[in-house]
């Protein structure tokens, strides 16, 4: 049921004005050519003649007079159903193209509607039989060409094919399009210049409206050939916030334009005759727009709504956008899940999940044994099989009467009652309708016959008027209210990917879809059909007819499983260690963390405002690695100078310069208890050295090629190297061994095609990511050594990887100088940004992160906002290693410069 939202209606206010005419009044890709100031005489050259005053409007399959006085109706003639047209005759007669003073314009046809009798919508009442109607014109001498125009689109009506009928109408259309150009003196400023101007139509609900769409460097203009519904549409580029690319009738025509963030309906939707039209012009506005919003993936969406910052409602409208839907487009109206199956209680209860739909399951699924019946039935089609015909959303009132030639549906099948169409959904044979987004807005206009119109009496006897309502329902506000938190509960944030994989998701089509019972016709899948193949017009009309009549399938924004939403019962521990260490809960400590996670988010909130507190040059290459004591009294850093570094934040002098190869130092960590380093070298070894002894205390050669990074847990070592593996090490302890030299067991092999660059464990060491010269990055559960998931996320070197505090995602950076987060369930790639250097290093809390450049600089990233926020200018080079503390308030950096800095937070 496709209804206008409030906005909508306000901006057609604006737009179309008081007036009763309406572009609804025409026929399906009926075109409104022009308008003109004229009379209507009936009963010429009687004693019962009369004139009234209106306006003809000129139409490609109709000719529609407007009373001006509202208690006239509005009256229809179909050309089709013309049998002559001409002046008409000083005399009274009519004489096809008779020369005469008067402005007369005589129409004999054979059927007429009246429509909008005293302004009130209502089927259209028809008059059959032949009859002549004279219309003069004010300016009588527009009468020639009127007629001219009148007589040409009525041989267009008559073909006996559709296709003809068509291709004759769209050659007349282009043809006054071509012999008109945009008025320049519609321009806001005589100083805007003007970038590119072509034709186009503007599209509304089953209507479109051909004109001549401009844009300047400051405004976007459409301005219709036929003046309606007024003179110029203008939209000011800087108020535009969001623009998509759209499918129209399966092809790439459509460009829509949002002046708001989370509006459902735009402020233009524009169809445009050549593609590449379309495309200038959005790349035009693209470029303009600040931070390149137009270009927002769905990806970029589902991080913020993973993490709570968007909406199920909010999330599922940026989804429909993005998957071609548009409240200007019935047959691609937004589709919003059924979620509530329990209208009949006279409660509603939210805690418990019989309450809810299964959303893992389409409407057509949904009732077992009528299942079962549709299988039957797809088991004996031939190919191609599909077990849901196409289908639309049922239109409103207006919409109504323009797709049923003037008539409402029968009161039967209208939208009467919220449990009836619940049960339709479930048991009818036709019926398998999701919802649309007003169910779950503010606007309850849909649910009430508030113009009172007589839409019929039903079977029963009752009148079809305001929408029934559940019993748990008070008002239809409030069963607005109540079905908003229904869609906003835990058990649909928790369920709500399941659906999104039926509609948008991985499930849409292919195989998965047939396995989940979600085959549609397969006329209403994009590129279902190329209608630019299909020679045959009458065939191409049929086709696009059926295709804006019945509805298309949303395009398919996923191809993998799609993340569930995080939710109370699926939050994981925060990470408490300033080594990656978990420490078990302490009676007394719940005051501690609390206020150490409060002083976090209040670092991260003001990570921007970072400041350089000194610098020190320990090495004479690049620093490669950063360990800190617990008191954060020594630092000790490795580089590729070879050796290890011991600095004391106290004296602020070298304590200490270690060498243990003559190759570069890739990495290093500090044990817990701070009495051991250990260190990752080129020359495929691992290094321990003992702080209080000052000497090594062994080394592990586990590698046939350079140890690239390397990760500590729980008495377990994890090293990556550049021979394609990375190990995991038990440690024994030295007592048992009767020696104080380190010894390993190794626990497992995880083998990877090439070269591994960069590891990092998750907070409970349960999951490894690693990242590759070849730049994947995989995902393993390190409690059975097994691969998760492995993603092709960058085009190069994977630089650096970690996990979200949480676990539940994965960031990486690469060569390519991209920042890509990952789904750690779905492996899916959610949101991915891109800077001018790649970025080397970086920290992150699970919504901000601050990376390393290549350009030597500290950039700070919102992922939510999908923006680049802050650069602050640190190395001479690029910053190659990063660590912070454990309260998020000291940085330490290492660059190329051979240099560390100090960094603390302002605030």
């Amino acid at each position: 049921m496709a209804f206008i939202r409030k906005k909508q209606q306000e901006q057609q206010l604006q737009l179309y004005s008081k007036e009763r005419f309406s572009l609804l009044l025409l026929n399906l890709e009926e075109y409104f050519f022009e308008q003109h100031t004229a009379h209507h005489i009936q009963h010429k050259g009687s004693q019962k003649e009369r004139r009234v005053r209106g306006s003809l409007k000129i139409c490609s399959k109709s000719v529609i007079f407007e009373p001006d006085a509202i208690s006239q109706p509005i009256i229809k003639i179909p050309l089709r159903d013309c049998i002559k047209i001409g002046k008409h005759g000083e005399n009274g007669t009519n004489r096809h193209f008779a020369k005469a003073k008067s402005g007369g314009i005589s129409l004999i046809f054979s059927q007429v509607y009246f429509i909008k009798e005293h302004n009130i919508v209502a089927p259209y009442k028809i008059e059959r039989g032949r009859m002549e109607y004279v219309f003069e014109l004010d300016v009588s001498g527009k009468v020639e060409d009127v007629v001219e125009t009148l007589l040409q689109l009525h041989r267009a009506s008559c073909l006996d094919k559709l296709g003809d009928q068509t291709a004759m109408i769209t050659a007349i259309l282009q043809s006054r399009l071509a012999r008109t150009s945009f008025d320049k003196n519609r321009f806001q400023s005589v100083s805007e210049k003007l970038h590119m101007e072509c034709k186009a139509e503007m599209v509304t609900p089953l209507v479109t409206n051909p004109g001549h769409v401009c844009i300047t460097d400051t405004t976007l203009y459409f301005q219709p050939l036929n003046g309606y519904p007024k003179p110029v549409v203008q939209i000011t580029l800087q108020d535009v916030c969001r623009i998509y690319k759209r499918r129209h009738g399966l092809m790439p025509l459509g460009l829509e334009v949002f002046c708001t963030e989370d509006d459902l309906c735009s402020d233009i939707y524009l169809k445009f005759y050549d593609p590449q039209d379309r495309d200038e012009l959005y790349f035009y506005i693209a470029t303009y727009l600040e931070h390149h919003v137009a270009e927002r993936t769905a990806e970029s969406y589902t991080l913020q709504w993973q993490r709570g910052h968007l909406s199920n409602y909010q999330y599922l409208l940026h989804l429909n956008n993005l998957a071609d839907r548009s409240c200007n487009d019935l047959s691609q109206y937004p589709v919003f899940p059924w979620i509530i199956s329990d209208y009949c209680s006279s409660e509603l209860d939210l805690s418990n999940p019989g309450t809810f739909r299964d959303l893992g399951k389409p409407v057509g699924a949904l009732n077992k044994e009528r299942l079962e019946r549709l299988l039957e039935r797809y088991q004996e089609m031939l190919e191609p099989k599909f077990m849901y015909g196409s289908h639309y959303s049922s239109p409103a009132p207006e919409y109504m009467l323009c797709l049923q030639n003037g008539r409402f549906d029968n009161a039967d099948r209208m939208f009467n009652s919220i449990a009836e169409t619940w049960k339709n959904c479930l048991d009818g044979a036709t019926d398998f309708k999701e919802l649309i987004p007003e169910f779950y807005g503010d606007d309850v206009s849909f649910l009430v016959n508030s113009l009172k119109l007589d839409l019929g009496k039903r079977q029963g006897g009752q009148m079809v008027d305001d929408v029934e309502l559940p019993p748990w329902a008070r008002s239809p506000a409030d069963f607005l209210q109540k079905s908003r938190e229904a869609l906003e509960s835990n058990y649909v944030s928790e369920h709500l990917h399941e659906w999104i994989d039926l509609v948008f998701g991985y499930k849409q089509k292919g195989s998965e879809a047939v396995g989940a019972h979600n085959v549609f016709h397969p006329l209403t899948y994009e590129g279902g059909v190329d209608l630019n193949s299909i020679e045959d017009p009458d065939e191409k009309v049929a086709m696009l007819t059926q295709i804006l009549e019945f509805g298309q399938t949303p395009k398919q924004l996923f191809v993998t499983p799609h993340p569930q939403r995080i939710t109370e019962k699926f939050k994981s521990l925060p990470q408490t260690s300033c080594d990656s260490v978990s420490i078990a809960d302490s009676p007394g400590e719940e005051s501690f963390e609390d206020l150490t996670e409060e002083s976090k988010k209040l670092a991260w909130n003001n990570i921007a405002k970072l400041q350089l507190h000194e610098q020190h040059k320990l090495h004479k290459e690049a620093v490669t690695g950063i360990a800190v004591s617990c008191n954060g009294s020594s630092v000790f850093t490795t580089s590729q100078d070879n050796t290890l570094k011991m600095f004391s934040t106290e004296s602020k002098m070298l304590q200490r310069s270690i060498s243990f190869s003559d190759m570069a130092l890739s990495s290093c960590l500090l044990l817990p208890g701070d009495d051991t380093v250990i260190s990752s070298s080129w020359d495929n070894n691992v290094y321990f050295y003992s702080i209080a002894f000052g000497r090594s205390q062994g080394t592990l050669m586990g590698h046939d090629d350079a140890v690239s990074k390397i990760c500590w847990h729980d008495n377990r070592l994890y090293s990556a190297s550049w021979d394609s593996t990375v190990k995991v090490w038990s440690s024994v302890p030295a007592e048992m061994i009767g020696t104080k030299r380190h010894q390993f067991d190794l626990l497992a092999e995880l083998e990877h095609d090439v070269s591994v660059d960069t590891i990092s464990l998750n907070a409970a060491s349960t999951l490894l990511v690693s990242g590759t010269r070849e730049g994947k990055v995989t995902i393993w559960d390190l409690t059975t050594a097994t691969i998760l998931h492995q993603i092709q996320c960058h085009s190069g070197t994977v630089c650096d990887t970690a996990f979200s505090p949480d676990s539940r995602h994965v960031l990486s950076t690469g060569e390519d100088s991209c920042v890509n987060v990952i789904d750690v369930q779905t492996g899916m790639l959610i949101s991915s940004m891109t800077s001018d250097k790649p970025q080397r290093c970086f920290i992150w809390d699970g919504n901000t992160v601050l990376s390393g450049s290549q350009s030597g600089e500290l950039l700070v990233w919102d992922l939510l906002g999908g923006k680049l926020c802050e650069r602050i200018q640190g190395h001479k080079g690029a910053v190659t290693c990063i660590w912070m503390n454990e309260q998020c308030s000291s940085i330490i950096t290492g660059g190329e410069d051979r240099k560390i800095m100090f960094w603390k937070l302002q605030y």
